[in-house]
């Protein structure tokens, strides 16, 4: 089974990425070209994978937890559906998810 995440970009570009169940949202926006850094390697000791989950999709996911909310304190842009996108596990249920990557992001791998 094919999960289709739709991502806006910076500049408000959309790209939609095909993932399957169990993936990384992180490493799925990563294979398609979005500038989500990782520094951490899902590590959950950075931000730099912020993203900002649809509104309509929020409530969906599951909610994240005391660290990661702990985590998003200190990503740039955060807002009330900001999440880490490496701790958001894909599922079949997920198919059509529609996250953006902040304006504020900035991915020193392509310095």
């Amino acid at each position: 089974m094919s999960i289709t995440v739709t991502f806006v970009d910076p500049r408000g570009k959309t790209v939609a990425a095909s993932a399957a169940p169990g993936d990384s949202l992180l490493k799925v926006g990563q294979a398609a070209g979005l500038p989500l850094e990782g520094t951490c390697e899902g590590q959950m000791a950075c931000s730099t994978c912020h993203v900002i989950v649809a509104a309509e999709w929020f409530d969906r996911l599951p909610p994240a937890t005391e660290e990661e909310e702990d985590m998003l304190d200190f990503a740039a842009g955060a807002r009330r559906t900001s999440r880490l996108a490496c701790q958001i596990e894909l599922a079949a249920d997920m198919d059509g998810l529609t996250v953006s990557v902040p304006t504020e992001s900035n991915d020193l791998r392509r310095m």
